[in-house]
């Protein structure tokens, strides 16, 4: 089976304190699960806090960057893909992924989101309103799971794999 990727997406320059401090810590959890940290590999907000916290523990760190170079980049990015599909990448991750954890909320994650629930990908909301919470339910068909931080998220991760791992 190869690798597990954990797709990390949230705000970028817009996200919050908490948004930041869920994302490393997600970061350091996946990676101390043996499982990859993939994230949109930007040196801003949710993708880059994420990248660190994994980087921290010594886990392995992708970014599914969406230009043709890495200006601009986090350094914690281990594996730079360098897709070239701007906001096309969205769909990148959401198929790299074998979970995905939206940690906090801008336009571009709900893309993120949207598109790995078209996918049939678990996707878990961490931090997330009611509302975008209810938008996001009526397109679920039971991949949707919401958490309340980030050690219950990985948790969540965990029972997602062992489930998928026991049932083939």
């Amino acid at each position: 089976m190869g690798k597990i990727a954990i797709g990390v997406v949230g705000p970028g320059a817009t996200a919050t304190e908490q948004d930041i401090e869920h994302a490393f810590q997600l970061g350091r959890g996946i990676a101390a699960a043996g499982w990859v940290t993939l994230t949109g590999g930007m040196a801003s907000g949710v993708m880059d806090a994420a990248l660190r916290g994994a980087a921290s523990v010594g886990g392995l760190t992708v970014g599914m960057v969406p230009n043709a170079h890495r200006h601009g980049t986090s350094s914690a990015i281990e594996v730079a893909i360098l897709t070239d599909l701007g906001s096309g990448r969205n769909n990148v991750m959401a198929l790299s992924s074998h979970a995905m954890v939206a940690c906090g909320m801008s336009l571009g994650t709900a893309s993120e989101v949207a598109l790995a629930l078209k996918a049939k990908r678990p996707v878990i909301l961490l931090g997330v309103s009611a509302p975008t919470v209810q938008f996001f339910q009526q397109w679920d068909d039971g991949g949707l799971i919401v958490a309340a931080n980030p050690a219950e998220t990985i948790a969540a991760i965990g029972k997602i794999l062992a489930s998928r791992d026991a049932t083939g």
